[in-house]
């Protein structure tokens, strides 16, 4: 009889899951601000109140995207920064790993965006923010390894390197986003890397 007491959790954990993915995919395809919990429990096949015993409000369930994305992006772009002795190669790992997480979760960027236009600074958008600040961390401890290894110009501020190896990227996402697909920005995504790290490494000879 004590098999009935086990299987609440499990069954609540991975509809929590789906609510999150069920986020994503339909922020994928419209304003993250016009999705409603009628829309997440359509979306999974859960009845409105279903969605209401596993999160009190639709905070709660905004709150859980963050951090779902905070728990499976940064792992990869630190696994990315620690993938070779060669700091550039990483970044180029970095950014490779990136955009390929964002075509494979097109609605990250469009959550991303949202939380962060909003006035009022909302524990999601503290989340969505400080994952962003821990992503910049990570990119500024790779370019003082490149600096350490004189592979980069000897007066590079990492800080700002970082800021435009992000802004690179958001680039390239948000001409994706317009064009309506992530295959149209495949072919200067390479480039755009190339011209990045051309313009801090250090000239050899």
């Amino acid at each position: 009889m004590n098999t009935a007491v086990f299987p609440t959790r499990q069954p609540a954990e991975a509809r929590q899951a789906a609510m999150v993915q069920a986020v994503l995919a339909l922020a994928a395809q419209q304003e993250p601000a016009s999705i409603t919990t009628t829309d997440i429990a359509k979306a999974i096949g859960l009845s409105q109140g279903a969605v209401f015993r596993h999160f009190p409000n639709k905070q709660a369930i905004w709150q859980s995207v963050a951090e779902w994305l905070e728990a499976t992006l940064l792992p990869l772009i630190q696994t990315a920064a620690q993938s070779s002795p060669d700091p550039l190669a990483n970044l180029g790992n970095i950014f490779r790993a990136h955009l390929q997480f964002v075509q494979e979760n097109p609605g990250v960027p469009r959550f991303i965006f949202h939380e962060l236009q909003q006035p009022a600074d909302s524990p999601v958008k503290q989340q969505v923010a400080g994952m962003l600040q821990r992503y910049g961390g990570i990119l500024i401890g790779v370019l003082q390894q490149a600096k350490a290894q004189a592979v980069v110009v000897p007066n590079l501020d990492e800080r700002s390197a970082a800021t435009l190896f992000i802004g690179s990227l958001q680039g390239l996402v948000m001409q994706s986003m317009l064009a309506g697909s992530f295959a149209s920005i495949q072919p200067v995504a390479e480039g755009v890397l190339v011209l990045y790290l051309r313009s801090i490494r250090k000239e050899v000879g």
